[in-house]
């Protein structure tokens, strides 16, 4: 009878930013003659950077043409929400926006790109407002959430507002009617306390 030796393998790796408490996840995947495996989520693992809530969705989208802008959307306590964003189509320019009022980096933002070829995932805390430009036609993104979309505790921000200065890296060609008008943070903004 033989032995199977088990290799315990680090298969995902989580990187700080500049912002406290989001994060870059980079798997580490298996690759042989058959193609590849790599780990998405895991309970365990993600443990290592302090998170221990559920996740209750996981969603699926695709946005059809280059220079779309998708967001810059958030969830107002007690429904804020944690995200983390994996892009498995295309490239996207991913945005997290530290929305804490008490936070070193306050209306600050972190911007990564995120591709199906790079396998990076953007992971990002309760207190931001998420929101990408699509780099490609026909861009396909999952992201995993710790709340339930709650239309009464939904917020956002201008993808243009000049106290953020979000350098976008294409022109934009689409962006939804709700999203291009939403208010300004000098107008209207509650701080989010978490």
């Amino acid at each position: 009878m033989s032995i199977l030796k088990i290799i315990s393998l680090d298969i995902m790796k989580f990187f700080k930013t500049k912002i406290k408490d989001v994060y870059v996840i980079e798997p580490e995947p298996f690759r042989d003659h058959r193609g590849m495996f790599a780990r998405v989520f895991c309970k365990n693992d993600i443990k290592k950077i302090g998170h221990y809530k559920e996740i209750v969705n996981i969603n699926h989208s695709v946005t059809k043409k280059k220079g779309s802008i998708r967001g810059i959307h958030f969830q107002y306590p007690p429904k804020a929400e944690i995200k983390i964003i994996k892009c498995i189509k295309g490239s996207i320019f991913d945005v997290a926006i530290d929305l804490r009022k008490n936070s070193k980096t306050f209306l600050k933002y972190h911007s990564e790109i995120l591709s199906a070829k790079n396998m990076k995932m953007l992971y990002i805390p309760e207190g931001f407002a998420h929101g990408f430009q699509s780099l490609e036609k026909d861009v396909e993104l999952i992201y995993f959430t710790t709340e339930f979309y709650s239309p009464e505790n939904e917020g956002g921000v201008r993808y243009n507002d000049p106290k953020i200065g979000i350098k976008w890296p294409l022109e934009i060609s689409d962006i939804s009617e709700k999203d291009k008008n939403l208010k300004l943070i000098s107008e209207v903004f509650k701080d989010i306390e978490v």
